[in-house]
């Protein structure tokens, strides 16, 4: 309900609100265009603070801070954006995930341990090639479930050969594509 004051124009702090006139009377206020992002709720930091917890407590996932993925952004920051955005949309479509799997497979996606931006003896494109790097380096320091396995192997699709397996493994590859797009474009994370 409204206080006398902002009924009457006036905010509570007594200064007079200049009235909108014309058709955008009572329109909400125009955001810029791309740079508006959603939060996580409550429940989902809790659950998404409680799953990522281990993995970043890992200096080789903190590692991953000290590689540039897209435009300035690395590749731990853009792990980290894939897996919260991974989470919302997840909760935003009402799918039934294993959140666990969902998150730490997400953080993982990237997992590769090298500037993909300097060529080096790496046979193939990176596109292509990074996500058995990545599963070979997750496997080799952390036990996986069969969802972070698929999430990671297959978050390319469809530069890799086989579709993912998994809601899981689809999502993080929807999420790793828009937050990849929002990086080089600089419009900053869809999710904070």
């Amino acid at each position: 309900m409204q206080g006398l004051h902002e009924k009457a124009g006036r905010q509570t702090d007594g200064k007079r609100r200049k009235p909108v006139t014309g058709p955008h009377a009572g329109a909400a206020p125009k955001k810029p265009k791309g740079r508006t992002a959603v939060c996580l709720s409550y429940a989902q930091n809790l659950c998404f603070q409680k799953y990522s917890e281990e993995l970043l407590k890992s200096a080789d996932v903190r590692s991953m801070d000290g590689f540039l993925q897209h435009a300035g952004v690395t590749c731990l920051e853009h792990s980290f954006s894939v897996a919260r955005t991974s989470l919302w949309l997840g909760e935003k479509l009402r799918l039934q995930v294993d959140r666990r799997s969902l998150i730490r497979g997400a953080l993982l996606h990237d997992f590769f341990l090298y500037d993909w931006h300097l060529k080096s003896n790496r046979k193939g494109l990176h596109g292509f090639t990074h996500p058995k790097t990545a599963l070979k380096n997750a496997e080799e320091r952390f036990f996986l479930t069969d969802i972070e396995r698929d999430i990671i192997i297959k978050h390319m699709w469809p530069l890799t050969p086989a579709p993912p397996k998994y809601t899981e493994s689809f999502l993080v590859g929807c999420a790793d594509k828009l937050c990849s797009l929002r990086e080089i474009l600089r419009m900053g994370p869809l999710v904070k």
